[in-house]
């Protein structure tokens, strides 16, 4: 069975690694590079404190976490060994300090069923300062030692490695032919579309009508010479901005979300910038960095801000998944994993009907 994999983010390069591992499949890996919100991306896995009511959508922020450990013991039996993915812990900070205990009780309850979230404790600052020096603007802090980071450049290039596929670094279209699917002029039986925010880019030319829409996010990283800062916690803050601390001396600071600047992947020192201030609160040492560094990605959104996957209507043999937003590195890893296991034909962990492509993904005629 040749399979083509069109775009190499989190979603792409998980499912090309889990079809390396199954038998009879010839794979070929398609990306063009540019834009892709996981190689730009510095995540934080923590999901199980959100107040979303979306039950399927917490179920796959769930089931996403709880995928690591499985995709890491996977890498490890196949001889891979990485370090993209850290349990360090996080800390969660709130303006009004009464709702950390009542999160406290969230995370609790929500532990029976994702005992990932390990051991959790209202911090004051002198205890939180032990795990993170210099932390600043709270009394009091909610830490959970299951909280992890992900550096989604190393993520995708383990996962790519690991695949062992032909990786071709191309913008590509998809052609429907009498016995399956034309991919830069070669010929696949099933595909996979992991695009993201050019999902409707690549179906649009097919009559579709794609309910996706990008969102601009920047990050900037910023490394220190005197901090050890491969240990630290993360932290959440209330509003966008993230602190996510990662090994070789770096803390990340991150990652805006720009709904109206559509795929433009120019730096705005002026957004990094105000994301440094709104920051500074919590961590007043930005300016003692010796360098920094600026990334961006594009995210993809739908109109409900729910993620989907599955096969394309009217498509046989072509899936898809988009919408993750920013938590594509929380749910990628395990989405790419289930649409593996749908071109093998293998059960499934997620429920389709959770997800449904079909909402999301129309033929034009269909309004």
């Amino acid at each position: 069975m040749r399979v083509a994999v069109i775009g190499a983010g989190a979603v792409g390069a998980s499912a090309a690694y889990y079809l390396s591992r199954a038998k009879d499949v010839e794979l070929t890996v398609f990306d063009e590079g540019l834009g892709q919100a996981t190689k730009a991306a510095a995540g934080i896995i923590s999901p199980w404190f959100s107040k979303r009511r979306n039950k399927a959508w917490y179920r796959l922020a769930r089931l996403g976490a709880d995928f690591y450990p499985q995709l890491l013991s996977d890498l490890e039996e196949d001889g891979i060994s990485s370090n993209f993915y850290q349990r360090t812990g996080v800390f969660l900070l709130k303006k009004d300090e009464e709702k950390l205990e009542e999160l406290y009780q969230l995370a609790l309850t929500r532990r029976k069923e994702s005992p990932l979230i390990g051991q959790l404790a209202i911090l004051d600052e002198t205890e939180a300062k032990v795990r993170f020096p210099d932390l600043e603007g709270f009394s009091k802090l909610l830490y959970a030692t299951g909280g992890a980071r992900v550096d989604g450049h190393l993520l995708t290039e383990t996962l790519l490695k690991a695949a062992g596929a032909q990786v071709v670094a191309k913008k590509v279209t998809l052609t429907p032919v009498d016995d399956g699917y034309l991919v830069d002029g070669q010929h696949f039986d099933k595909v996979i579309l992991a695009t993201g925010a050019w999902l409707a880019e690549c179906l649009e030319p097919l009559g579709y009508t794609v309910d996706i829409r990008p969102q601009k996010g920047q990050l900037r990283d910023y490394y220190f010479e005197d901090r050890d800062t491969q240990d630290y916690p993360v932290v959440m803050p209330e509003g966008e901005i993230d602190i996510i601390p990662f090994d070789k001396h770096r803390l990340t600071l991150g990652a805006s979300h720009e709904n109206d600047k559509g795929f433009d992947i120019s730096f705005d020192r002026a957004v990094l910038d105000d994301m440094e201030s709104k920051a500074q609160p919590y961590f007043s040492k930005w300016k003692q960095a010796k360098e920094t560094r600026e990334r961006v990605g594009i995210r993809a959104y739908t109109s409900d801000f729910s993620p989907f996957f599955g096969e394309v209507p009217h498509l046989a043999h072509v899936y898809a998944a988009s919408g993750l937003g920013s938590t594509g590195l929380t749910i990628g890893p395990l989405l790419g994993q289930q649409l593996a296991q749908l071109v093998l034909g293998e059960p499934l962990l997620l429920e389709k009907r959770d997800y449904p492509i079909e909402k999301y993904i129309r033929l034009q005629d269909e309004g």
